[in-house]
């Protein structure tokens, strides 16, 4: 990879996938909402800021997400659901992402690997949900899931060599998690970005529109 361009620079997880990719010394553009303005759940605002980008990026990596919104944490019971909160998580953790894709396919080369990655998370599987709850999270991260799927096999029409991928970075040390890692063994935000980039670079285009976890463990969906 050489140029790469992260959505959420400003975040936890995203601002140590800057400083990783910096690292490996790869060119890196960073837009986030606090830095510049851009807020992923408005389209008018990811055309804009997206459609003034020039350049081919190798990486398009989505590092937006919350767990807790308007101070409504995930719900323990069905009694504790909400349309207002479910729909503020399907704003930020599907919809924001979603419009990134949608904006960023111009952006990625077609003549070589290039790739999308969107943080996802494990409790967004549905194969793998033993204990229930978190129902608005859980929907939202699912249905990014899915969205990544199905951008994966339509990206690949014209970008054959594009791989497209949800990824699990585990339970990173961030304000999102602190207040409900619970016995969760937790990863340092760079410890996290150092295994994503790291799955993402052994990743081949057969791999696309699949679910990884940090390890690059297939995560069912």
């Amino acid at each position: 990879m050489k140029d790469a361009l992260v959505i959420g620079a400003s975040g936890g997880i995203g601002s140590a996938l800057v400083a990783e990719l910096e690292k490996r010394d790869v060119r890196v553009t960073g837009l986030s909402r606090s830095v510049d303005g851009l807020d992923v759940t408005d389209e008018a605002s990811v055309e804009a800021h997206l459609g003034a980008l020039d350049g081919e990026y190798d990486l398009v990596f989505v590092a937006t997400g919350a767990l807790e919104l308007d101070g409504r944490g995930p719900e323990k019971s069905l009694k504790e659901l909400s349309a207002e909160a479910m729909e503020a998580q399907f704003r930020v953790n599907c919809m924001g992402p979603s419009l990134v894709l949608k904006h960023s396919v111009r952006l990625l080369p077609r003549d070589r690997e290039c790739r999308f990655a969107a943080l996802s998370a494990r409790v967004g599987s549905i194969g793998d949900n033993g204990l229930g709850g978190w129902y608005s999270y859980r929907t939202a991260k699912a249905a990014v899931n899915q969205m990544i799927h199905g951008g994966a096999i339509e990206l690949a029409r014209t970008h054959r060599q594009s791989i497209c991928v949800a990824l699990h970075p585990g339970t990173v040390e961030t304000p999102l998690t602190e207040k409900f890692a619970g016995g969760h063994k937790t990863v340092t935000p760079e410890a996290a970005a150092r295994n994503l980039l790291d799955v993402l670079s052994a990743l081949k285009p057969e791999n696309t529109g699949q679910f990884f976890d940090w390890a690059g463990k297939p995560v069912p969906w």
